[in-house]
């Protein structure tokens, strides 16, 4: 069977068992702060389990992108290295709410490994719950009994807490779990040493392929369980296992799933994968693994960045070019010519990556490009460190590699041993573990268990029509994080807008039996709309009146329905490749991501403001409705590429023939509300992605306003009505006396230069030239430097000089002496010049520079430099 067969025969079989197929929910989280990236197929179910919400069907069954390179379960650095763990995989799973429990699970699990996809029954083995004492929880009995009427004794193994009890975190919903490892040794070795002994023991052969969860359970904040009002099943088999063992492969990475990615790896680079444990082998690994990962996200909508998720997308990304640079010896850009491999390969089961594919292939290649002149800087700064008269590199120097230009440990060790010195490998471990302290604290929040005050759900937002609604607290619970406590509340109907689909959440007034709280945020956590605030009611159970901020929500709807107008114009403008790629709309702007390759010009940006502007002086009503997603996409409605949408949607219209989105947002009822609309700036944000800032209503008069009087006051202030005119006749005489200062330089430092030259003094061999002199900035101190010692033979050069108070000094080697010496002007400033003036700098051996704090010091290292001689 091939991997999309087998794909679709789990889909297949659990429909017949009256499961709903849903698609995947996207890799990328929006609305859960527990998690950056899908790790399970559970999480887009999490509020079915947590009871936030009820689920519209009892059962369901999916493929699931999950992504795990972080947190809990960080495999990153096993991924190539091995050939069963992944960054980005599927998850296969099927899933009862409530309906069908331990019994069903385990004969449709063994149903379908043995009639459908015909694995041999004796090479299965089940784990059952042993039970834990210390907390009180039985054996899974019923699960025991269901196995034995399938397995012998032999291949039923009891496993721990550890491995048989399965937790979404330090609090929630958990259970006990059920896993099914299957032997793939062969028959002898199968003889010789039982399977039962290898199961959950690392064997690369005897591997884990599916876990039934029975949630049955609640974990609260003091550790303590309770039982749940209803039980659930969740399940989950890689398919990336599946399909090795169905295909009779030793690795995943030669199955179909990877084999048309390596086999585009070997035509790129002229090289042959021979599946060993060499590094061209474990490079060939990463890749097929990592492009996946990367370019799946980025379809998404996560772009690469420095912060959050993009930044674990980019670590990726430069983990990859890292291995294809240093062991397949590929100097210019490879991953973005795998992603049409991979987007044809996905078309039917993941159509987003095919239908974006030159966009996202664009973002990797300038990522890319990006990361390969890092990696070269990281070269030339390794460089500088083996030149330094130390047997040993510094921890802290080995991180600064690893963090700054993405040079893991073994290579940087590696690069050393072949200088003949090593790298303090206790000391780098303990920079790195100093930074992930510093992300976590920068990161940790810490939540209490919810207090019910009322039970069940309540009618959830009904703020699209109104601002104020009588309602009462459900539930609420404490949270802390970076040392500042707030209270999160849920209330039966909300008027509050939870911030999603990039605009802000509403804030407000809470008044409870004459207490007044004020709603600093509102937010969702998956789809539980939460409310922060200050300090609690004092009576939690009191009629609770909830009020929006109106002026704040108006503004905040005003920006919304310009941000459409402004998508709608851009296509018009630019073209249909036009896509969104992020915003946000608060009360005083609004910011617009679109995916679009170069600079929009001045030209283009007028016409589009015009269009936007034209749109609200027609005053067209804002028309909503909601109805089934394949309506609404039927109608040629636009939907956000990465978000997650239910079956039953909402669309907001702006003239059928101009705008139709899916919208969750509010929104205006008619585009004259919006009074006007200008665009404050464009820029890059990212490769292929722009960015336009612009505001509307009051603020955008506000902002025209400010610009007139600026332009007035220029006018006053050069006695001009034409101001364009005048500041030309400025620019051009500006230019003017430029050159003018700049011939006047070049004649004073030639008359410098030959009175430095002869001031040079011999220091054995060496002709030493060390001056304090007048410039008017460090590039000329530079400039006079480099052009002293090219005229001086044999020659070492210190100039320093105080420019506006501070200290620079620049120091210059003949290119004979650098080469028969080893002399290193860069090592020199580092080493010797830059700790006396308290400041740094660097350069190549034979030029380089430094600018510090202490002007005191300067005669001192100018003096220093000449004992070195």
């Amino acid at each position: 069977m091939t991997s999309a067969q087998i794909r679709q025969a789990f889909l297949d079989f659990f429909a017949e068992k009256g499961h709903t197929v849903v698609p995947s929910a996207p890799i990328v989280v929006k609305n859960d702060p527990t998690l950056l990236f899908t790790n399970a197929g559970m999480n887009q179910f999490k509020d079915y389990f947590l009871g936030n919400q009820a689920a519209p069907y009892r059962r369901a069954t999916d493929t699931q992108k999950c992504l795990r390179v972080s947190g809990k379960h960080n495999d990153l650095e096993e991924v190539g290295v091995d050939h069963y763990h992944h960054t980005m995989f599927e998850m296969l799973g099927n899933w009862s709410f409530g309906d069908y429990f331990k019994a069903e699970a385990i004969a449709w699990s063994w149903e379908l490994l043995t009639s459908v996809y015909g694995i041999a029954p004796d090479r299965l083995y089940a784990t059952v719950f042993e039970g834990d004492r210390a907390e009180k929880i039985p054996p899974s009995k019923i699960a025991l009994a269901e196995w034995q009427k399938l397995l012998p004794s032999e291949q039923i193994v009891f496993g721990n807490k550890k491995d048989n009890f399965w937790e979404m975190g330090d609090t929630g919903p958990c259970g006990p779990c059920t896993e099914i490892h299957v032997d793939m040794r062969s028959d002898a070795e199968r003889a010789a040493v039982p399977g039962y002994t290898l199961v959950n023991k690392d064997h690369p052969e005897v591997i884990e392929i599916w876990n039934n969860v029975f949630i049955q359970y609640n974990r609260k904040k003091d550790g303590s369980l309770e039982d749940l009002p209803s039980r659930h099943v969740d399940t989950g088999m890689g398919l990336e296992r599946l399909v090795r063992v169905l295909q009779g492969k030793k690795s995943n990475y030669d199955t179909d799933i990877f084999s048309g990615t390596i086999a585009a790896i070997e035509r790129l680079t002229g090289q042959t994968y021979d599946r060993s444990a060499s590094k061209q082998a474990v490079a060939f690994r990463v890749l097929a693994d990592h492009i996946r990962a990367i370019i799946f996200c980025i379809a998404d909508g996560q772009l690469p960045s420095n912060t959050g998720a993009g930044y674990v997308i980019r670590r990726i990304l430069r983990r990859a070019v890292r291995y294809y640079y240093s062991y397949l010896h590929q100097k210019e850009p490879l991953l973005h010519l795998l992603v049409p491999v991979l987007a044809k390969q996905f078309e039917t089961v993941f159509p987003e990556l095919f239908q974006q594919a030159d966009f996202v292939s664009k973002v990797v290649l300038e990522e890319e490009h990006a990361f390969l002149r890092t990696l070269d800087g990281g070269l030339k700064r390794i460089e500088e460190l083996l030149g330094q008269t130390v047997a040993v590199i510094d921890g802290d120097k080995a991180f600064e590699l690893y963090d700054t230009y993405g040079f893991p440990l073994d290579l940087t060790e590696l690069i050393a041993a072949e200088n003949n010195k090593q790298v303090d490998h206790a000391g780098f471990d303990k920079a790195m573990q100093l930074q992930k302290n510093r992300s976590r604290a920068a990161t940790a929040l810490e939540t209490g268990d919810w207090v019910m005050v009322f039970e069940g759900n309540g009618d959830g937002f009904v703020g699209y029509n109104l601002l104020t609604t009588t309602t009462q607290v459900l539930r609420y619970r404490k949270v802390s994080a970076k040392g500042k406590s707030q209270y999160q509340l849920v209330l039966a109907a909300t008027p509050f807008y939870a911030e999603s689909g990039g605009q802000m959440g509403d804030t407000g007034l809470l008044h409870v039996d004459g207490q007044t709280i004020a709603v600093t945020d509102t937010k969702k956590e998956n789809d539980l709309i939460v409310h922060f605030v200050d300090e609690l009611p004092d009576n939690p159970a009191g009629a609770v009146e909830a009020v929006v901020n109106a002026e704040v929500r108006l503004h905040t709807m005003h920006n919304h329905t310009a941000t459409h107008l402004l998508q709608a114009a851009l296509q018009q403008v630019l073209g249909k490749h036009v896509a969104q790629k992020g915003s946000l709309v608060s009360h005083t702007q609004l910011r617009f991501d679109f995916s679009h390759f170069s600079k929009v010009t001045d030209q283009e940006l007028r016409a589009i403001e015009n269009i936007v502007n034209q749109r609200i002086r027609e005053n067209l009503p804002v028309v909503i409705a909601t109805m089934p997603k394949a309506d609404a996409l039927a109608l040629g409605a636009t939907a956000l590429f990465g978000e997650k949408y239910g079956d039953v949607v909402r669309v907001v219209t702006i003239d059928p023939n101009f705008s139709v989105e899916l919208c969750g947002g509010t929104h205006v009822m008619q585009t004259g509300m919006i009074g006007l609309f200008t665009i404050a700036s464009e820029l890059a944000v990212a490769a292929g992605v722009r960015r336009i800032e612009a505001l509307t209503g009051p603020a955008a008069f506000a902002h025209l306003s400010d610009g007139m009087e600026q332009l007035k006051a220029t006018g006053n202030l050069l006695k001009t009505k034409d101001v364009l005119k005048a500041v030309d006749k400025l620019a051009a005489e500006n230019a003017s006396l430029k050159k003018q200062i700049e011939g006047l330089e070049t004649r004073q430092l030639a008359v410098t230069t030959q009175a430095l030259l002869q001031q040079a003094q011999a220091v054995g061999s060496l002709q030493f030239v060390g001056e304090m002199v007048e410039v008017s900035s460090p590039d000329l101190l530079k400039r006079l430097c480099f052009d002293v010692k090219n005229l001086l033979p044999n020659g070492v050069v210190v100039l320093a000089a105080d420019i506006d108070g501070k200290p620079f000094v620049a120091v210059g080697i003949a290119d004979n002496v650098v080469a028969e010496r080893g002399l290193d002007a860069g090592s020199i400033i580092k080493q010797h010049i830059a700790p006396l003036i308290k400041g740094g700098g660097g350069g190549q051996k034979g030029l380089a520079t430094a600018g510090g704090q202490n002007v005191a010091e300067l005669h001192t290292a100018i003096d220093a430099v000449k004992k070195l001689m």
